[in-house]
């Protein structure tokens, strides 16, 4: 039996906040996440992609939060810039719905740093940003990190890399040792959960399935041909499913400018999504995405992590990533919440061993499709 926001024990205010939209009923994650959260209790929580993560933290956050001061209180990290206003676009969200005066502010690398010193100033309860400049504005003393309550690592798998663990760890160390911290991921590998474990008090983990799972909601086709004929299945595909929302992903990102001529050549309007190029314009492609001005938008694994853009119909993988933690992140950006999803790999023959991989890591079966007469249909074996 599945508990309701009341049962949870949260505030009426925010209860009325996500009625407003369209959020009456838990999900499972949410259902475990938050009692535990509100408890102050340590969690490493692992939990398929588009399951609510991002409210299993916020609701409960936003309930610990002290109104009546004006200091920095949570932290959270995330990857990517875009998950970073994401989070940040739904803290405030959920505090103009509520009618809670919970602040918050973005912290990015790249971006001015006097101006986030300014804000900063301010005292926002949340801190949304990226490690490296966290870091570097800490030790600065720009941010109390005395202050800080609790911090939270979105996507921590990909936090907790090679690369960036030092720099969560030096994070971590500035802190006061009763803070809380809590990791939030769809795919959490044993080495990262053990790292974790070392600098957390006693977490709980938290694992809706005992593997790292799919979203049930997601449907997987793939769609059989030569290499040179990858283009002409995909403008087919488009034309036959006529998606609402699509994300085009590809490996490289010299191969995106050539797609998306051609698509738009078609009269099949599309932007891009990549690393190179200003965050302006990225940032200008996901709203015009997130609007329906623009059905279909190509990327690199840039947009993977994390990225809830609730009508994405239709994820089509041009190029298959040769990670199956990567196919998981990319095809979860569909079938957001209850919604459904499709998720439709275009290959070559070579291609067929790295989709039995994702078969078996995901226990998930592929169909095989093929475009006839206008029509996405499965092949008659």
């Amino acid at each position: 039996m599945s508990l309701s926001f009341e049962t949870l024990q949260l505030t009426p205010s925010l209860i009325e906040g996500l009625a407003k939209q369209q959020i009456t009923t838990p999900t499972p994650i949410q259902e475990q996440a938050i009692p535990l959260i509100l408890n102050h209790q340590d969690l490493i929580a692992q939990s398929h992609t588009g399951s609510g993560k991002t409210l299993a933290f916020l609701l409960p956050l936003f309930q610990k939060i002290d109104v009546t001061k004006r200091e920095m209180q949570v932290l959270i990290l995330a990857p990517t810039h875009e998950l970073v206003m994401q989070i940040d676009a739904q803290v405030k969200l959920l505090a103009a719905n509520s009618g809670e005066p919970v602040t918050s502010t973005t912290i990015i690398g790249g971006a001015n740093i006097d101006k986030q010193i300014k804000k900063l100033k301010e005292k926002p309860h949340f801190i949304i940003g990226s490690a490296g400049r966290i870091l570097e504005l800490i030790k600065k003393k720009k941010i109390t990190a005395h202050t800080i309550k609790t911090i939270i690592l979105d996507e921590a798998d990909s936090l907790l890399d090679n690369t960036n663990t030092k720099t969560i760890q030096d994070i971590i160390k500035t802190t006061l040792r009763d803070r809380q911290l809590c990791l939030f991921s769809a795919s959490i590998s044993s080495q990262t959960e053990e790292l974790a474990k070392t600098f957390m008090k006693e977490p709980v983990v938290l694992k809706m399935t005992d593997r790292i799972s799919m979203n049930p909601n997601i449907a997987h086709f793939y769609l059989k041909g030569d290499r040179r004929d990858k283009f002409e299945l995909l403008r087919k595909l488009i034309v036959a499913e006529d998606p609402e929302r699509a994300l085009i992903f590809v490996n490289q990102n010299d191969s995106m400018q050539e797609i998306a001529e051609k698509l738009n050549y078609h009269q099949k309007e599309t932007f891009m999504m990549r690393g190179n190029i200003k965050k302006e314009e990225r940032k200008r492609a996901l709203d015009a995405f997130r609007s329906g001005k623009i059905k279909l938008l190509i990327s690199s694994d840039l947009t993977a992590r994390g990225l809830d853009i609730p009508a994405v119909t239709h994820i089509i993988h041009l190029d298959c990533p040769s990670n199956p933690n990567e196919y998981l992140h990319r095809a979860g950006r569909t079938a957001r919440g209850f919604s459904d999803g499709k998720s439709i790999c275009i290959i070559t023959d070579k291609d067929l061993s790295t989709l039995k991989k994702y078969q078996k890591k995901f226990d998930i079966q592929f169909e095989e499709m093929q475009v006839s007469h206008g029509q996405f249909i499965p092949v008659k074996k």
